[in-house]
This record gives C-alpha cells, structure tokens and sequence, in this order.
C-alpha cells in the first residue's frame, strides 16, 4: 500500500498531503516538513501519482534568508 509512514495520529504521510492540497489549494516541501514532519516530499507526491492521482507541478521562486533567489516546486490537485 502507498505511503504507510505514519508520523502521528491523522493518517498517512500521504493522506495528509492530499488532504492539505484539498483544503489549501498546494503543499511545497516546506510546508510539509513544517507542519506534518515530511522530509521526502517529492517521494510522496510520486507515490501518490502511481496510485492514480492528478497532482500538478509549478516551479516558484523566493529568496532565501540570506537574500540569495532559490527555486522549488509547488505541488496541487488536478481533475
């Protein structure tokens, strides 16, 4: 079965990233290490792509704390 890692209560590494997708619209790996302790992101999100989910990807870009540009990917729901 896909994603089986549970960090605590509330289901799956990937059942919580899909449900953050579904609630706030996309999830970056920020985001999920922040707030869920997912530290594979991308390795979820291919996990959750093999099981037949429409999941999209843009690259966004911010600058660091030191002021220097850095890129990384934002992940959401398709139909």
């Amino acid at each position: 079965m896909v994603g089986q890692m549970t960090i605590n209560t509330g289901g799956t590494q990937c059942e919580k990233i899909l449900r953050h997708m579904a609630d706030r619209g996309s999830i970056t790996s920020r985001e999920a290490m922040w707030e869920y302790g997912i530290m594979r992101l991308a390795s979820r999100i291919s996990d959750l792509k093999r099981a037949g989910h429409g999941i999209g990807s843009r690259t966004i870009s911010d600058k660091n704390r030191y002021g220097e540009m850095t890129y990384f990917s934002e992940y959401f729901l398709i139909d």
